[in-house]
């Protein structure tokens, strides 16, 4: 089974309802529908600062490697170190991309589904 990463763009407000309705089930013990990652965006101005094309392109090289170093991920890009890292620390922070017990860097992610909702 694929593992994937779903993105959207939503409110603050819809991620606090869909918390809210997760307590709810929990509290009257029916069970979660299938659990999921997903990333919430609050619009699509700060999707498209975060997810740029620089770091589209480490995230498909770090999968394409798999586990390695930022060193070695840097090299592989032909990037300075200082950016790659400064990247990939902000897709750590998001969840993106994970540490294993070696320290290596890897993307957990067969797919990324985005989903931009154009009447939102």
């Amino acid at each position: 089974m694929k593992k994937s990463l779903a993105i959207t763009i939503g409110s603050v407000n819809q991620a606090a309802r869909e918390v809210i309705d997760a307590w709810h089930r929990a509290e009257h013990g029916k069970k979660a529908p299938e659990s999921r990652a997903e990333i919430l965006f609050t619009d699509l101005e700060t999707l498209l600062k975060t997810l740029t094309l620089q770091r589209f392109r480490l995230l498909r090289q770090l999968r394409r490697s798999g586990p390695t170093s930022i060193r070695a991920l840097a090299k592989a890009l032909g990037r300075d170190y200082k950016n790659v890292h400064r990247d990939v620390i902000k897709l750590l922070r998001l969840g993106m991309i994970e540490k294993n017990e070696a320290g290596q860097i890897l993307v957990p992610w067969d797919e990324i589904d985005a989903r931009l909702d154009l009447a939102a």
